[in-house]
């Protein structure tokens, strides 16, 4: 025969030894669920700041007018138009005086759109670095 303690027969001692061992693993589930929530909390922190600075600097910096777009547009085409339609020019000139057919607009066709492309580009990079700071 055994004997039992009247303790451990009352109903609710077994699940107290049960749960007692379930306690340090609610515990760490418990931690590791918060340890959860500051990283979220910390990301939706660090959005809501970006967000604010892209708001204040939207403010500041405003998105240029529709009549700035379009000048920017034709400053480029003409960077890029002039420089191209300068040695076709000086290309059918060379090539009426000389009388060689297109052995000298061909060429430089191609440098002055080669240099209206280059020039194009260091124009928009200027522009972005200008805007940019």
């Amino acid at each position: 025969m055994t004997f039992t303690d009247p303790k451990d027969s009352e109903p609710g001692a077994e699940n107290d030894k049960r749960n007692a061992g379930k306690s340090s693993t609610d515990e760490s589930r418990a931690e590791e669920a918060s340890a959860g929530e500051r990283v979220i909390a910390g990301r939706i922190t660090q959005a809501a700041q970006q967000a604010m600075l892209r708001q204040r600097r939207g403010l500041e910096q405003p998105e240029p007018s529709l009549g700035s777009r379009l000048g920017q547009m034709g400053i480029l085409g003409w960077t890029i138009v002039l420089p191209t339609l300068l040695g076709l020019v000086l290309g059918h000139w060379l090539d009426r005086h000389f009388a060689s057919g297109v052995f000298f607009s061909a060429p430089l066709l191609m440098i002055g759109a080669a240099v209206g492309l280059w020039s194009a580009w260091k124009w928009m990079h200027r522009q972005s670095r200008s805007q940019g700071s």
